[in-house]
């Protein structure tokens, strides 16, 4: 995986101001409190839940918030009607982009999410109509600082990872998704501190933009789409 950052590109923005951080915080206590209502509060017996707070503690959440989190969930499951939807469609200059959504409101979420790509040139298309163009991979990345290569290297690939590189200051260990759990727990249990660990939509072709029209409209229906509450996670394959 050499040449342009195969990770760092897949998620549109890094959280920089305070109102960036506590969006993120309540995407992730979405993620908790859905995890809880699937498989109940206890993060021994349910796998979706251990992942989501290793994700929840990778985004800088506190243990006490993500515990409060999930015994709130857990008093009110039946509470709990975050509805898990995807939409797929495409950019300017046929960039192909992913939508994964935790609503209340499938009616609001789907209006906002085609309003997004219309405003920022694109076209909202049918379900599959990028997928495809995707793999589901489990992502894990560590600080180059953090951790001895080779020996990282031979715990993920012992593990069960499938792939290990090094870049853009970073180790990334990927991962299938049935296996993406064990990896990160072994990694957890030898003292490996992950800056981030989730599953991710991998583009497995890249495209590029050379207008400055379409570069300027794809920020800007990335940029929409990040502002939606109802908005969890947004995958594309712009090289930008």
């Amino acid at each position: 995986m050499s040449g342009h950052s195969k990770f760092s590109n897949i998620k549109h923005r890094k959280e920089k101001t305070d109102a960036a951080k506590a969006k993120v915080f309540t995407r992730l206590g979405r993620e908790l409190m859905v995890a809880v209502k699937h498989g109940g509060p206890d993060p021994a017996g349910n796998g979706r839940l251990r992942d989501a707070v290793a994700k929840a503690k990778s985004g800088n959440m506190p243990n006490d918030t993500i515990d409060r989190i999930i015994k709130k969930a857990a008093g009110s499951a039946a509470d709990v009607n975050y509805e898990s939807i995807t939409y797929e469609g495409y950019g300017p200059g046929g960039v192909a982009v992913i939508v994964e959504a935790l609503t209340d409101n499938r009616n609001r979420a789907a209006a906002n999410v085609r309003n997004a790509f219309t405003k920022g040139g694109g076209n909202l298309g049918t379900t599959g109509c990028v997928s495809f163009l995707f793999d589901e991979k489990g992502i894990i990345a560590v600080p180059c600082d953090d951790a001895d290569e080779e020996a990282l290297m031979m715990l993920a690939l012992e593990a069960g990872a499938e792939d290990f590189t090094a870049e853009d200051d970073y180790f990334y260990i990927t991962t299938s998704p049935d296996g993406f759990s064990a990896v990160r727990e072994a990694a957890e249990a030898n003292g490996v501190r992950a800056e981030s660990a989730e599953l991710a939509k991998i583009p497995r072709t890249w495209a590029k933009l050379t207008d400055p029209e379409d570069i300027k409209k794809i920020n800007r229906l990335l940029d929409l789409l990040d502002e939606e509450d109802d908005v969890q996670n947004v995958y594309h394959n712009w090289e930008g």
